[in-house]
């Protein structure tokens, strides 16, 4: 366990996207940070902008990661653009230099079959945590396609607990309404508003705050009650019974598949520019329509019947294809939109070009590696508004200051905001007389500053070993 307060030493191979976003949270937090990639240029980048060490080298050689400090790290994160070369960092990592814990990326489906799960087992290829974007971003998909009217919707303490961004239009019942009478009118709605973005900034409310027409509310709530919580902000939307998937990669696959197995009255269609894919996706989908053409085209969208679809989903891997033809499908009928957007310098103007909720993957895979990072007993972490704050779950221990005490009493550091309590199964809203006992899992929003001092209250001390 580390100190009280003591830096990690993290080596992280790879610096694209995903790696430079990894140095850049841990770096802020004062972590020991080394980075390798064997491209100069992005070395060079992550030199001019981040405060990490950085070594311009193949991440699983010996001698680059022994010139990376490998002997002293507690982490290797390795997230380069090859399955087999983060596999391989990992292994060396352990064989060689004893490195405790090993994170890696692993995008082929075939490494990932439960069947052959024993391969990344202590004795065969040693690696704690496989994170798979593509599953990931796929299941974020599906949360999203269940919860039309959310802008972006995680599950937390087993699938219990919900945080939904909400939306706050012209007609929404809720505004200008002090939170706190929210909680009087509707007693037995477990729903608790705990973040709000509103001008492009993000803030942690108190209960005498009200929401504006145009805010984005964080509401964390009891996952049977997210409807109601919806309905309450005026988002009565229908589930999608048509909808029609733009790019048949990985994701757009999973997604298809899942729909098919859960959902059998969804009528799905699949648009897919290469032709060889499109074939062999067609015949691994049962009732899925495959049509192999470009989405930018306006004859293949109304091929797909996009005019009388409830939903276009744009999966390609690039971000203009996905931005232009959730326009178009738009524009030709089509009642919403879903895209993925790995750019962030377009995320920033979606609403004006009519795109009604996006996905970032980088910010899935980055929120998926950093649950793992977190110290003390953190079960989950997502991160919100391009890292501004974050969602976190995490255990009460016997020696938490937050056990024992009324929450009312509690001193909770500025910018965090509990949402929920989940104790025996049942998810309790957090009102000022429930006092938090430990092993109860606690949901709370905390603006990014803050962070640390959740890790601090959820800390296993030194004196309990």
């Amino acid at each position: 366990m580390a100190l009280k307060g003591s830096a990690m030493k993290v080596i992280i191979c790879g610096a694209g996207r995903v790696g430079y976003g990894i140095a850049e949270r841990l770096a802020a937090e004062d972590n020991d940070v080394s980075v390798i990639d064997t491209s100069a240029t992005l070395v060079q980048a992550i030199r001019d902008t981040l405060d990490v060490r950085s070594y311009v080298g193949h991440g699983a050689h010996p001698d680059v990661l022994a010139q990376a400090g490998a002997d002293q790290a507690d982490m290797i994160i390795a997230v380069t653009l090859y399955d087999e070369i983060n596999m391989v960092a990992c292994q060396v990592a352990h064989s060689i230099f004893n490195v405790p814990t090993k994170i890696a990326r692993i995008r082929a489906q075939s490494y990932l079959k439960s069947h052959w799960a024993d391969l990344f087992s202590r004795d065969h290829m040693p690696i704690d945590v496989i994170i798979s974007p593509e599953v990931e971003v796929g299941q974020m998909v599906l949360r999203r396609i269940a919860l039309p009217g959310a802008t972006d919707a995680v599950r937390f303490a087993d699938d219990k607990v919900a945080m939904v961004a909400i939306e706050c239009l012209e007609d929404c019942p809720v505004v200008n309404t002090p939170l706190v009478q929210l909680s009087e009118l509707f007693p037995d709605l477990l729903a608790t508003v705990v973040g709000v973005w509103r001008n492009e900034s993000l803030f942690v409310p108190h209960s005498t705050d009200q929401l504006e027409t145009g805010d984005l509310a964080y509401v964390v709530c009891d996952k049977d009650h997210v409807r109601r919580t919806l309905g309450l902000f005026g988002h009565e939307e229908q589930e999608a019974g048509r909808i029609v998937i733009s790019g048949g990669g990985n994701i757009g696959y999973y997604v298809a598949a899942a729909i098919e197995e859960r959902q059998p009255k969804t009528k799905v269609k699949i648009i897919e520019a290469d032709r060889g894919r499109a074939v062999s996706i067609a015949d691994s989908l049962a009732r899925t329509v495959v049509l192999n053409g470009s989405s930018l085209e306006q004859n293949i969208l109304v091929e797909a019947d996009i005019q009388n679809a409830d939903l276009m989903v744009a999966l390609t891997n690039d971000d203009q294809v996905n931005i232009l033809s959730s326009v178009m499908a738009k524009r030709l009928g089509c009642k919403a939109n879903l895209a993925l957007i790995n750019n962030p310098s377009y995320q920033s103007f979606t609403k004006t070009l009519g795109i009604d909720a996006h996905i970032n993957p980088r910010a899935v895979t980055i929120s998926k590696i950093l649950q793992h990072v977190r110290r003390g007993r953190i079960r989950a972490v997502y991160s919100v508004q391009k890292g501004a704050a974050e969602v976190i779950e995490a255990e009460a221990l016997d020696t938490s200051p937050l056990v024992g005490k009324p929450l009312r009493n509690l001193d909770l550091p500025d910018g965090v905001r509990i949402g929920a309590i989940y104790r025996d199964k049942q998810v309790l809203r957090p009102d000022g007389s429930v006092k938090i006992k430990a092993k109860d899992r606690v949901v709370m929003f905390s603006a990014l500053e803050s962070v640390r001092h959740v890790e601090q209250m959820f800390r296993v001390s030194l004196e309990f070993f």
